[in-house]
Parts: C-alpha cells; sequence; structure tokens
C-alpha cells in the first residue's frame, strides 16, 4: 500500500471513529413510525444540534429568562398544533387526542436535541393533508346543486377537530362546492371551472409532495420560540440570507422576482435597475426550465423544482454568469427554449426604500406644499458599512438625500409616513430621529443587567420646519421609537391610530458562533461520511482543522435581549404610541397587535431620561384636534371610513358563506353596487361623470382619506407654528 492510500485509509478512519463517538454520545430518540400518505420526514443530525444550542441560549440570555419545563412545553404544545392547522381543517380529534401524551414532554425532547416527537406529529399531518386534498380532487367532477341552503364554513379555528373522517369529508365537500360556485359566479364554463378547480387542487398536492424536513423543521422553531416571545425567531439559512437581504434592500444576483406556476419556474417581475432589466432579454411571465453556471456550465432541469432551490441556482456572487434556458411568455412548452446569459451583479430594492411625494393643500384660501416621505421599514445595509463602503444604503441617508431635494423645493411642511412600517434597525430610528433634533437621546434599552441611553450625536438638523409623522395599527419597533421620540420632544404632531405596541430589542445572532467547535467537527464529519470531499484549512493562529467543501451553515436566531423605553422612561410594549391627532381603528387592538399575543412582554417604565425639547406643543394639539373634529364632523369620506370599519368588522366576526347561488349572488351584487355608489359620489365632488356597472372609463383615483386630512392638519399645524405663540424654532428647556 503506498503512502497516499494509507493516509486515506487513516484519515476515514479518524472520521468514522470521531462518527461513532459522536453519536454515542447523543441521546437515544424515539423512533419516527412511518406514516402512509407522509413524506416520513426525520431530523437530521445537524437540526438536533442546532435545537440544542438554542435551549441553551434561550436559558442564558433571553430577557424573558423563561426555563423550559412542563409548563413551557404545554404551551409549545399548543402553539405547535395551531401551527401545523389553525383552521382545524385537517387532523382528527383523535390524531389530537393521541399526541396529547406529548404535552408535557417536549421539554426534555428539545434539550436532548431529540425532534422525533415533533416529526411524527408533522407526518401525521400531512398524511391528513394529502388525504383531505386527494379526497377534493375525487369530488369536483360531481354535479352539484345551488337552489337549496347549506353553509361552508371557512373558518373553523374555534370549532372543535373533525370527529370523524365522515365528518371531515362533509366540510370538504362543501368547500369543493363553494370553490366552484366561486368561479361558476365569475361566469366560467361549467367544464373549464372544473378543469381549473383540479389543476389548483393537484399543485397543492404536488408542492406538498416537495416539503423536506427544512420545512417540518421552521415550523416547529417557530412554535418553540414563539411560545417563548412573538418576536424570537429562528431563520434556517436561506431565511436568514432573505432577512439579511431585505434588511439590506439590495443582494446579488439577476434582479427577478419569481413565483411558481404549475411546476414551473416563472418570472414575476423585472427589478428596475438589475441585470436582467439592463439586458432586456428577460420578461415578465418567461419560464425558467433549466439553469447553468458560467459560461461553459452544463444545464440543471429544473421543471417540478421548488422554488427557494431554483432560486440558490440563479442567485451568486456580483461579477459571475448565469445562463437561463427560457420558454417566452405566450409560448407552448413545446417551443425551442431561448438561452439567456446574465452577468449577475448588485440589485438595489428601490421599490422597498424611502420615497417621496409633494402635495398641495389649500387651507384658509392659501396653499401650502408638503413633503410627503413613505418609509415601508427601518433598513441597513449592514455588511457594506463594516466594509467601509461609502455608498451603503440606509434609510436615514435616503431621507436626508429626500429633504435636501424638498428643501430645493421650497415645501411648507414635511410629514413622515410609517403607516405599515413594522420596524427594522434600531440605529436607523436613532439616526432617523437626529434629522429633525439638534441632539439628545432617542431611546433606552434595558437588558438583564442595565440600563443604556441611546443618544442622537449630530447637533445638525436636516429638517426645522413643520413635521407630521402619521402612523397606523402596523406600525411598529422602530416606527414606534422615532415617532415617540418626535412626540416626546415636541418636535411635530403624530397623526393616525394607536400603534402595534413592540417595545422588545432583538439581536441576530449567527448560529455558527453559537454551535460548538466539537458539534461543528461531528458534522462535518458525519457529513464526510456521506458526502465525502474534506480539506484541511489553515487556521489564522497557526494549525489546520479539517472542513468540508460544502461546510454546514446553522442559520439565525433573532433573540429578544432587550425592551426599549421612550426617553419619558414609558415602555411602548403593548400600548405603542398614541397620536396627538386620532383617527377611528380599523383593525381592534383585541385581534391585531403586541396586546394580542399571549406570550408578549408585559408594559412597565423606567426613570425619565434628561433631554431638551425642541418646542411646546401642548397648546397647539388640543387645537389641532379641536379642527380636526370639526372637519370630520362634516366629511363624507370619514362617514365612508367609519362605514369601511364597520363592514370590516362584521365580516372579520363571521365565519361562514352560504351556498345558495342566488343569495350569494345577491349579497356580492349588493356590495359591488355600494362600492360603486362611493366611487361615483367622489366622482361628483371632483366634477368628473358617473360610471355605470362594467363600465370600462377608469373609475375615481383611489382616496387616501387619512393622508389627505393629515395634511390639512398640516396646513393648521403650519399656521399656527408661524405666529410668535406656537415658535417651531426656539428650543423650550422645560415641558
Amino acid at each position: 500500500m503506498d503512502f497516499k492510500s494509507f493516509k486515506e485509509m487513516l484519515k476515514n478512519k479518524v472520521l468514522a471513529l470521531f462518527i461513532l463517538a459522536a453519536l454515542a454520545c447523543k441521546a437515544n430518540p424515539r423512533v419516527v413510525a412511518d406514516v402512509p400518505g407522509s413524506n416520513n420526514l426525520k431530523a437530521d443530525l445537524q437540526q438536533e444540534v442546532i435545537v440544542k444550542n438554542l435551549v441553551d441560549l434561550f436559558e442564558k440570555y433571553h430577557y424573558k429568562n423563561v426555563p423550559l419545563n412542563d409548563s413551557l412545553s404545554s404551551v409549545i404544545f399548543d402553539r405547535y398544533l395551531k401551527n401545523l392547522d389553525q383552521g382545524h381543517n385537517y387532523l382528527l380529534a383523535s390524531d389530537v387526542k393521541a399526541f396529547e401524551r406529548y404535552r408535557t414532554t417536549l421539554d426534555d425532547d428539545l434539550r436532548k436535541g431529540d425532534l422525533s416527537t415533533l416529526f411524527q406529529m408533522f407526518n401525521t399531518f400531512q398524511a391528513r393533508y394529502n388525504e383531505r386534498i386527494r379526497y377534493s380532487i375525487a369530488q369536483i367532477d360531481k354535479d352539484y346543486d345551488y337552489n337549496g341552503g347549506g353553509t361552508y364554513a371557512y373558518d373553523r379555528s374555534k370549532m372543535p377537530w373533525f370527529a370523524s373522517a365522515a365528518e371531515a369529508d362533509a366540510m370538504w365537500t362543501n368547500r369543493i362546492r363553494y370553490d366552484l360556485l366561486n368561479l361558476k359566479i365569475a361566469g366560467s364554463d361549467a367544464a373549464k371551472n372544473k378543469q381549473t378547480l383540479k389543476a389548483r387542487y393537484e399543485n397543492l398536492l404536488s408542492q406538498a409532495s416537495k416539503t423536506n424536513n427544512q420545512d417540518a423543521f421552521a415550523i416547529m422553531m417557530d412554535a418553540f420560540t414563539e411560545s417563548i416571545d412573538p418576536h424570537t425567531n429562528y431563520f434556517p439559512p436561506l431565511k436568514a440570507q432573505e432577512f439579511n437581504e431585505e434588511m439590506a434592500k439590495n443582494f446579488e444576483g439577476i434582479g427577478a422576482r419569481l413565483t411558481m406556476d404549475n411546476e414551473l419556474v416563472k418570472i414575476a417581475e423585472i427589478i428596475n435597475g438589475g441585470p436582467a432589466y439592463k439586458a432586456k432579454t428577460l420578461h415578465a411571465n418567461d419560464r425558467i426550465i433549466g439553469i447553468a453556471q458560467g459560461k461553459d456550465g452544463e444545464f440543471v432541469d429544473v421543471i417540478g423544482w421548488r422554488i427557494d432551490n431554483a432560486v440558490t441556482k440563479i442567485k451568486g456572487p456580483k461579477g459571475t454568469v448565469v445562463r437561463l434556458k427560457i420558454i417566452p411568455a405566450g409560448q407552448d412548452l413545446s417551443s425551442t427554449p431561448k438561452i439567456v446569459e446574465l452577468v449577475r451583479d448588485r440589485v438595489v430594492l428601490e421599490d422597498q426604500s424611502a420615497k417621496k411625494t409633494i402635495k398641495t393643500v389649500t387651507s384658509g384660501g392659501k396653499a401650502f406644499k408638503i413633503g410627503v416621505i413613505t418609509i415601508p421599514d427601518f433598513y441597513m445595509d449592514f455588511k457594506a458599512y463594516q466594509k467601509g463602503d461609502p455608498d451603503y444604503k440606509s434609510t436615514t441617508r435616503d431621507v436626508r438625500r429626500l429633504l435636501d431635494t424638498l428643501k430645493r423645493d421650497k415645501v411648507d411642511a414635511v410629514v413622515i409616513d410609517l403607516r405599515r412600517n413594522g420596524g427594522g434597525s434600531l440605529p436607523e430610528a436613532i439616526q432617523l430621529t437626529g434629522l429633525f433634533i439638534k441632539s439628545g437621546p432617542v431611546v433606552q434599552t434595558r437588558d438583564a443587567r442595565k440600563v443604556e441611553v441611546d443618544e442622537d450625536e449630530d447637533p445638525g438638523i436636516a429638517w426645522e420646519g413643520p413635521l407630521g409623522v402619521m402612523v397606523d395599527r402596523f406600525s411598529a419597533s422602530a416606527s414606534e421609537i422615532f415617532a415617540g421620540a418626535i412626540q416626546d420632544y415636541g418636535r411635530g404632531i403624530i397623526m393616525g391610530t394607536q400603534t402595534y405596541g413592540k417595545g422588545t430589542v432583538q439581536s441576530a445572532i449567527d448560529m455558527s458562533r453559537v454551535i460548538s467547535t466539537s458539534d461543528k467537527m461531528m458534522l462535518m464529519a458525519a457529513a464526510a461520511g456521506e458526502k465525502g470531499p474534506v480539506h484541511n484549512v489553515q487556521k489564522p493562529n497557526g494549525g489546520t482543522v479539517t472542513m468540508l467543501d460544502n461546510t454546514p451553515k446553522f442559520g439565525q436566531i433573532n433573540l429578544t435581549m432587550a425592551k426599549f423605553y421612550r426617553v419619558t422612561g414609558n415602555s411602548t410594549q403593548h400600548k405603542g404610541v398614541f397620536p396627538d391627532i386620532q383617527f377611528p381603528m380599523i383593525y381592534s387592538a383585541e385581534k391585531y397587535g403586541e396586546s394580542s399575543e399571549p406570550s408578549a412582554l408585559p408594559w412597565d417604565s423606567i426613570k425619565t431620561s434628561k433631554f431638551t425639547p425642541f418646542a411646546d406643543l401642548r397648546q397647539i394639539r388640543p387645537v389641532l384636534a379641536s379642527l380636526h373634529d370639526k372637519r370630520m364632523k362634516a366629511s363624507p369620506e370619514y362617514k365612508y371610513l367609519v362605514d369601511d370599519i364597520a363592514e370590516f368588522n362584521k365580516r372579520d366576526d363571521e365565519n361562514d358563506v352560504t351556498l345558495n347561488e342566488a343569495q350569494l349572488r345577491k349579497e356580492r351584487d349588493e356590495q359591488e353596487a355600494k362600492a360603486l355608489a362611493r366611487d361615483n359620489q367622489r366622482r361628483a365632488a371632483k366634477g368628473l361623470p358617473p360610471v355605470k356597472k362594467g363600465d370600462p372609463k377608469v373609475k375615481a383615483d383611489p382616496i387616501d382619506f387619512v393622508q389627505d386630512e393629515s395634511l390639512q392638519v398640516m396646513a393648521d399645524f403650519i399656521k399656527l407654528s408661524a405666529g410668535d405663540q406656537y415658535t417651531l424654532k426656539k428650543p423650550i428647556v422645560k415641558q
């Protein structure tokens, strides 16, 4: 035997011994019995290592400091059942009864990294899911009578689990009846409707067949983390990448959004400014059937692939080449495919970045120009910032540029629109506040040990004029920090509804920093035994470490480690920010927002931070509110909004729909007639002619009543703040 062969044999023996030793140290998991009709998924070694480390992280570092015990196990059990089958549409009561023996054992399983019970439950659910879809497909070709009574319960979340398969069959038969009735009312041919519906359900079955153990693991980890608090989340590697790209508002790839269409990966949208946009060789609705790497790489057929697997092949480092085999939009699949070659590049998601518009509003016979800056979330390209890229992307940098253009356009006021802004980067919320105040504390954060005050240290102000901030029930986290600071400093007027109430701070932790070296070596050795090649890598401090060519990635945990507080010392947790000018709330606090989350942290307060208010608005606020209320009493749009809220709440409380065709048509005709009448009332107010049902003419422009009224409030604010009594430019020391 030559030296090379001897060395290879020795290496393989060492790896084998390492694997055996590592596996011997593992707790023996329960056996996951095969479940007919499911994909029979099982945990892999890496998932077991991850969950053990997650348990350790939670018990040591989570702000809540909750021990993993039988009590929490019961909460995890209920949350997992809800994640699997929230609508009670698939599992039988007998399934849930069989699961009950695991209610208080999940804590012990998770601590040991034993996921067998959770996979057993998932496989049972998937078998029931597939059973229901197959049953439904078999019902599609039947003929149904829609002249009688009956209803379809589309929301069964508060109803008991199915007592029997026969009860499940009855509900799913009604679902098929409703789906076909929907298509019939839309005006399609009966035979075509059945064909359409069958394709829809067969696609559901096909997608279910592609479910893998990573999908199941993600659902399990959501149940685990959200049982501790609603904002601690584990992201598998691909989801972690998506999360970080969303935060950075850029990624490296071809610049196209993809979707699935009957087993085919389809171009949903071309992103402006990306490689595909510049090359003009790809178009919306083109279908991708093959992907090759580089100019000479072999094509891989991707028909039937999961979309996330296709995305990983298409994305790649800037400057590299990818080739796509395309069936152009509108052509038959038997057509000769087109080959498209693209060089990957950095793609900036400008459509998801801060944007500005200028609105003109007339008040008291005078016109005012108001700049509206819409911020979808608080983003920052942290990697580019760390690398010293002078052109790194962030919310504050984008807004500063927009403010410069608005000043050149000589606007009279600025409104920051944070509606549906769910938050994001905490440093960006602080820096953005700094654009509007001279300097001082913006937010206080408290972890398990201490309270820190985060300040704006830049004395410069990008905009000194009148400022407004629009918020709604889904303005959360960083949005609440910004809105709360603007309110506390007397810097501007907050308009809208009570915000979400998320007052917790998450730290993004790369799990590869948490997994021990011994666990990593065990995983690498196990993978080498399965997948082959390993190589030696030089360590920075000398020596070598054996690494796989495909070194495993472990994902990311966003762990709640602190709470934030306003400069006044009040937490936004649960309560959120209450606007100075309030609009009716469409989404009730009982159903939407932090206060609706059973595992949410409580509200509390700490000491006030020392700060110097920008201005004293205590006398202006009630005047603005009075003028606002006066307009609301005479506003038809306000009445429409109140009607819409009543209609929404009515619909939100319903859980079934009629299966009588005449009755369903009548209900929908009434809804359409009401919407048409409202459109025509709005058109009349604008001096436009009315439209009729089915009229191809363009309807009235969508009306953003909340924004329109907020601009009127700002016009009042401009007039009031222009007087000597209410100046915005002379800071007041005490408020």
